[in-house]
C-alpha cells in the first residue's frame, strides 16, 4: 500500500469510522478486565505476589495494547478504504493536417526577422501546440518535393523535424505541385472525416514534374482542403540574388512576387481559402482562423477506477491479533511462571 497522494484515498463506508469513537470505552474495559484478573491472582508469598503482579501488569497491558490496535484495523477495513485512479478518456474526431513549406531559398529573405523560414517554422510549431488530438504531418519543397514527417500525433517529434528544415539540402525553385502532391499521397487514403493541406510559400511555381492546378483537382477528388499562406511583405525585401565563389548566398533587395492568383485558385477550388502574410503578426493571426475554421470535436469523459485497500488492513489486524493470542498462550506465559 502506497502512503503518497493520500489525497486520492476515498472510503466506501466513512460511516464505519464512527466505531473508532468506541475505542476509549474498549481500552477501558480491557484495563479493567486485566486490572481485576492480576487482583484476583493468589500466591503463597509477599514478594512473590508484588513481583508476579508487576509483571502480570504490563504483561496484560502489552497484549491490550494488541487487541486494541487490532480492532482499530478491523473497523478501517470495514470502512473499506480505496485509491481513486481518474482516467481520462478522449473521443476525438481528429483531423489530418499536413504542412506543405516551402524551402526555396528565397525563404532566407530578411523581411522577416531573423528571416522568412524561420519565422515560419516557429509560428507553425505554436499551431501544432494548439492541436493535440490532431494527426499532422510535414512536407517541404524546392525544386522538388519530399515527406519530412508522416501523420503523427507525436508532435514533439514533429516538431524536432520542422526544426530541422533548411534552404538548400534540394535543388533550388518552387515546386508547388510537387508539395502538394507529396501531401496528397499522405492524406488521400486517411480515413480521417476531414483532411487538410497548410501550404506556405512565398514565390511563383517554377519546376517540377506536377502542376499546382492538377494537385488542385487531386485534392478535390479526394476530399483535401488546401489553405494557402503567401508570405511576404509587399515591395521589395533583402533576399538571396544568387551566390558567391564559395557558395554562399549573397544578399540584396529584390521584388516580392508571389502568384496570389494561383494560391487563392487553389485554395477555392478544394474548399480552402487563401491568405497573405506581410509580417510575423499577420502570420500569427492566419494560422489562429485556420485554427478555428479547423475545430477538431473533442469528447472528454472521465472514469473513476478504485484499488480496493481494505485487505491491507485486514491483514495487519489479523497478524496483530494472532501475535497477541501467540504472546498470551506461549512464551510471556512460560517467562511469567519464572518471576
Amino acid at each position: 500500500m502506497s502512503w503518497i497522494g493520500l489525497d486520492r484515498l476515498e472510503w466506501e463506508s466513512p460511516w464505519m469510522l464512527l466505531l473508532l469513537l468506541a475505542l476509549p470505552w474498549i481500552w477501558y474495559f480491557l484495563f479493567q478486565k486485566s486490572e481485576r484478573t492480576t487482583n484476583a491472582l493468589q500466591y503463597p508469598s509477599l514478594n512473590r505476589i508484588k513481583r508476579q503482579n508487576n509483571w502480570k501488569i504490563k504483561y496484560y497491558q502489552l497484549l491490550n495494547y494488541f487487541r486494541l490496535l487490532a480492532i482499530a484495523l478491523f473497523i478501517l477495513a470495514l470502512a473499506r478504504p480505496r485509491w481513486v485512479l481518474k482516467e481520462e478518456k478522449i473521443n476525438a474526431e481528429g483531423i489530418a493536417i499536413f504542412l506543405a513549406m516551402d524551402l526555396s531559398s528565397s525563404m532566407l529573405s530578411q523581411d522577416f526577422d531573423p528571416n522568412r523560414l524561420e519565422v515560419s517554422k516557429l509560428v507553425a510549431m505554436d499551431f501544432i501546440s494548439k492541436r493535440p488530438y490532431d494527426r499532422i504531418g510535414l512536407t517541404a519543397f524546392s525544386g522538388e518535393g519530399f515527406t519530412q514527417c508522416p501523420l503523427t500525433t507525436d508532435h514533439e517529434a514533429l516538431n524536432g523535424l520542422l526544426a530541422e528544415l533548411k534552404c538548400g539540402f534540394l535543388e533550388d525553385g518552387t515546386a508547388i505541385g510537387m508539395g502538394l502532391a507529396s501531401a496528397i499521397n499522405r492524406l488521400k487514403e486517411d480515413s480521417a472525416k476531414s483532411k487538410i493541406i497548410i501550404l506556405l510559400t512565398d514565390g511563383v511555381n517554377n519546376a517540377g514534374e506536377i502542376s499546382p492546378q492538377l494537385a488542385a483537382e487531386l485534392a478535390k477528388t479526394y476530399q483535401i482542403k488546401i489553405y494557402s499562406i503567401g508570405v511576404g511583405t509587399i515591395g521589395e525585401a533583402y533576399s538571396p540574388i544568387g551566390r558567391s565563389q564559395h557558395g554562399e548566398y549573397v544578399f540584396g533587395m529584390a521584388p516580392v512576387t508571389i502568384d496570389e492568383g494561383l494560391l487563392h485558385q487553389i485554395s477555392t477550388a478544394t474548399g480552402g481559402k487563401y491568405y497573405r502574410a506581410v509580417n510575423v503578426e499577420k502570420l500569427k493571426e492566419i494560422y489562429t482562423e485556420i485554427d478555428r475554421l479547423e475545430k477538431t470535436k473533442i469528447e472528454v469523459r472521465y472514469v473513476k477506477r478504485y484499488e480496493e485497500e481494505f485487505r491491507f488492513f485486514l491483514l495487519a489486524g489479523l497478524i496483530i491479533l494472532c501475535l497477541e493470542w501467540l504472546l498470551k498462550f506461549t512464551k510471556l506465559k512460560i517467562l511469567s511462571e519464572y518471576v
